[in-house]
């Protein structure tokens, strides 16, 4: 838990002055705020000027004896456990993200499995189609020849049927220009024998 430069130095019994100079010289990273602007000091931060106030103490002579040493062994190991407890934290929250990110990768590839089959099924559709359509129009066009080949048989049907019914015709107009003569040369015979008699009548 973030403490206050106050905290810190009343623990390490230094200034708050020390603490403040030491904070200062951190990576703008490892410094923060909290919501009222105030700086707090993190677990990462407080090891670093822990470490840098106890180098400073003893650099000076001003620590000495089993008591503080004891108590900077006390502190160290507090130190460690908790830094072990943020690494467990992190992990944790890490494989958190890293299964998120598992579900949603497996829930891609279900969608892409889905896609997929749908378009291996439209694309045997669309082949089945094609086929079926090339199938009918083979059939139309069989069709299309029967069609042509009955109405040439119609065709020539009706043309042998007006031939006949035309030879029909002109036998008949021969037949009847032959009685028109016929009957012409008996007029002109019965008028003739009409004329001689007539002529025979005055003698």
């Amino acid at each position: 838990m973030p403490k206050t430069i106050r905290e810190l130095a009343d623990e390490l019994n230094v200034s708050k002055q020390t603490i403040q100079y030491h904070y200062q010289r951190l990576p703008t990273k490892n410094q923060q705020k909290n919501s009222q602007g105030k700086n707090m000091i993190s677990l990462t931060a407080e090891r670093i000027i822990r470490d840098k106030v106890t180098k400073h103490l003893v650099a000076n002579g001003q620590q000495t004896g089993s008591k503080k040493a004891t108590k900077n062994s006390k502190e160290n190991n507090e130190l460690i456990v908790t830094l072990r407890r943020e690494i467990e934290d992190l992990k944790s929250q890490r494989d958190k993200q890293l299964a998120t990110k598992d579900q949603q990768i497996s829930s891609k590839d279900h969608q892409l499995d889905h896609l997929t089959k749908l378009i291996d099924q439209q694309q045997k559709l669309q082949i089945a189609t094609v086929a079926e359509n090339h199938q009918l129009k083979e059939h139309v066009r069989k069709l299309s020849g029967l069609l042509e080949s009955s109405s040439s048989a119609q065709q020539q049907q009706s043309n042998d049927k007006d031939d006949t019914l035309s030879n029909s015709d002109n036998a008949s107009q021969s037949k009847g220009k032959k009685n028109i003569v016929n009957t012409d040369k008996k007029q002109k015979k019965t008028r003739k024998n009409k004329a001689q008699l007539n002529w025979w009548h005055f003698w």
